[in-house]
């Protein structure tokens, strides 16, 4: 369930991490979430899955996160490994739209490498566009989610708030 105050510990990644590290395209065949989680970030980190499975992760990058392809199958990897949120100094544009979309929050936060270590606690208010970093505790401001973005994230996803709220209503039963 959605929450729009994410807490966990920060796994710290650099800059230009691309679609094809954080999923490889030689998985997109695969459709089942359990299958796509194990594949996630496992290019970059080995055995990203299993090093993030049972605690709440949040992954701190650098410039550039989701650079590449525009594939959906990189932010739903990561959301179904069980990534809370990510937290970037900026994002490839379609990887942060598609993010959003699936419904796994993208912060942009600039400098966010340079004050996080990993493994360290992190909160993120989307409503009030605050950061809390652990100890010792450092506030950073980000930019509010809107009330709209924040519903599409409580929804998990752009197209389950559609159906709900949209025009496309009519095929909440599908």
């Amino acid at each position: 369930m959605f929450k729009p105050i994410i807490e966990g510990k920060i796994f710290k990644v650099g800059d230009d991490i691309d679609t094809d590290q954080i999923y490889p395209g030689r998985y997109l065949y695969l459709t089942s979430p359990e299958e796509m989680a194990v594949h996630a970030m496992e290019d970059v980190i080995a055995d990203f899955y299993k090093k993030i499975e049972g605690e709440d992760w949040i992954i701190a990058a650098g410039k550039n996160f989701g650079c590449g392809s525009s594939r959906e199958h990189a932010p739903r990897a990561l959301l179904y490994a069980g990534v809370k949120a990510i937290v970037a100094e900026s994002f490839g544009r379609i990887f942060y739209r598609n993010a959003l979309n699936v419904g796994l929050p993208a912060v942009k936060c600039s400098g966010i490498v340079k004050e996080v270590q990993q493994g360290s606690l992190i909160q993120i208010n989307l409503k009030e566009g605050l950061i809390v970093l652990g100890t010792p505790e450092k506030t950073l401001s980000i930019e509010k989610f809107s009330p709209q973005l924040l519903a599409i994230l409580k929804n998990e996803g752009l197209i389950p708030y559609m159906k709900k709220y949209g025009k496309y209503s009519h095929l909440k039963n599908i």
